[in-house]
């Protein structure tokens, strides 16, 4: 069996409240027609996130030209979360550096090679025979997605211990001389942050069990999500159609896949959904309203973080690790990303 042990989340030095983000937004769109202006607030104030964490001050981030200016600062900032994070949960885990025999680095605001994983190998001085992965490109689905990498090589690797770090900048991304509805939407409900899971096949290690995993890959949709590299950096592809998108499929994302371990929505007790946004997190809150569940963390960790990418799914997960769980209880753990993708985990405590 394979078991989550733990889950810890670092978050960047910056921080401001959407009340104290609007002054930097009405000088950003200053320049524009007044009617465009009072909608870009709108946004920003409608946006179900109240702070947002990032790893560039308020001043650079309007400040702060070019992709290889801003890939700096990602570079900089993914390197200090990420081991941030990773220790964390180590502490938590009462793990050693040495005790992890994977990990996985999961991140698409920004480039780096080496990838993080390397330096975090260096800087912990991990195993020089740790088994790498760094993922790129999987976007906000990646957090779950680095769960079922984990899991199927502990499942082939009984007694060996993993790593899943997920560590996003959304904020290095950001466009100044952009005023699309795109970046301005994207600037409204993404934020940084970091969080590792560590992951075990050991028999004597405990936490939630990962009983199932599956990928569900929607057809004639990669257009939908993702990123456009350009001269001045990734430019966030965001559809208006998601919402619509996810509420056509939902119904062959969740039955079939509960039903391959014989169970049913009706039995799943807790919702680990990562909140890519309002309108996102509305349109399933009222697909699992209508079946009788809640996704208030998911809620919460969108209000009090924004959306993390990646990162934001195990945000919600460390609230479920923190609390006493029931015996028997099951979770399920859902996140759409670029391809576009859902990911799926079933969790049993």
């Amino acid at each position: 069996m394979v078991k989550i042990k733990s889950v810890a989340k670092a978050l960047p030095e910056h921080s401001r409240s959407t009340e104290e983000i609007l002054p930097y937004i009405e000088q950003w769109v200053a320049g524009q027609e007044e009617r465009f202006q009072r909608k870009v607030l709108k946004i920003f104030r409608n946006a179900a996130v109240d702070r947002r964490y990032s790893i560039i001050g308020p001043e650079a981030m309007f400040s702060t030209h070019g992709f290889e200016a801003r890939n700096d600062l990602y570079i900089k900032g993914a390197l200090d979360l990420s081991e941030k994070a990773l220790t964390a949960a180590l502490l938590k885990a009462n793990w050693n550096p040495t005790d992890i025999d994977f990990i996985i680095t999961v991140s698409c605001t920004g480039i780096m090679i080496p990838s993080v994983d390397a330096y975090l190998i260096n800087n912990l001085k991990m195993r020089q025979d740790v088994v790498r992965l760094p993922v790129t490109e999987m976007g906000c689905a990646a957090g779950v997605s680095g769960i079922i990498y984990a899991k199927n090589f502990l499942k082939a690797n009984p007694g060996k211990r993993a790593a899943v770090i997920a560590v996003e900048s959304p904020m290095a991304t950001f466009q100044q001389d952009d005023y699309s509805m795109v970046n301005i939407v994207s600037a409204a409900i993404f934020g940084d942050g970091a969080a590792c899971a560590l992951l075990s096949s050991h028999e004597a290690d405990e936490g939630p069990t990962v009983i199932n995993e599956e990928m569900y890959h929607f057809f004639d949709a990669h257009h939908m999500m993702g990123f456009a590299l350009k001269n001045s950096g990734l430019h966030m592809i965001l559809d208006q159609s998601v919402p619509a998108k996810i509420a056509e499929h939902f119904p062959d994302i969740v039955h079939p896949f509960l039903a391959k371990t014989n169970n049913n929505i009706e039995e799943v007790n807790h919702l680990i959904f990562h909140p890519g946004g309002k309108k996102i997190v509305q349109t399933v809150e009222d697909l699992f309203g209508k079946l009788g569940k809640n996704i208030d963390d998911t809620k919460e960790v969108l209000r009090l973080y924004g959306n993390m990418s990646s990162a934001t799914v195990l945000y919600v997960l460390e609230r479920f690790m923190d609390r006493a769980i029931p015996e028997g209880d099951l979770g399920l753990m859902l996140s759409f990303g670029p391809g576009f993708s859902a990911q799926r985990v079933l969790l049993k405590w």
